[in-house]
């Protein structure tokens, strides 16, 4: 089992790698905001690993199990972010939340959220309810209206 520091070192070699080619210290120094020596000290923690591939003052990637992990972990983020986003949390807040819950979430509930976030997304019409739900968690007013006749919901009736 891999700590929420590898995911993070992982997940930040990745997107660099995707941007260049390549990592190296001074980039995920900058991405994470750590200094230089932290991340080296780091890199031969990852050698010994089998996470990733470094030689000193050369680049760096990841192996493929790194990739697996690193992987897994920005999809993690990306469903917890969008199931975030669909409870109407703004961006920012979202992604900093994902990052956080992204090391602690249980496959299980993983697997659920996924489900539920491409649930939201298949649908051809928005939910009501999650308009009713930002409506109550907004105002603490509920509303009981059914998804149709919409005009006759106060909420959709001013859209």
């Amino acid at each position: 089992m891999t700590t929420e520091r590898t995911e993070d070192y992982l997940k930040a070699i990745e997107k660099i790698v995707e941007r260049k080619g390549y990592a190296q210290v001074k980039d995920v120094s900058r991405e994470l905001d750590l200094s230089s020596p932290s991340v080296t000290g780091m890199f031969k923690k990852l050698t010994k690993l089998g996470y990733i591939n470094y030689e000193k003052y050369g680049g760096v990637t990841l192996t493929e199990e790194g990739e697996r992990i690193a992987k897994c972990t920005m999809e993690k983020h990306g469903v917890i972010r969008d199931f975030l986003l669909l409870l109407g949390l703004d961006e920012e807040n979202a992604n900093l939340d994902a990052c956080k819950i992204e090391h602690v979430l249980a496959p299980e509930t993983f697997e659920i959220l996924t489900k539920f976030v491409e649930f939201i997304d298949m649908r051809s019409e928005w939910p009501y309810w999650l308009d009713h739900f930002r409506h109550f968690y907004t105002t603490g007013e509920y509303i009981d209206c059914k998804p149709s006749p919409k005009e006759n919901c106060p909420i959709h009736k001013k859209k």
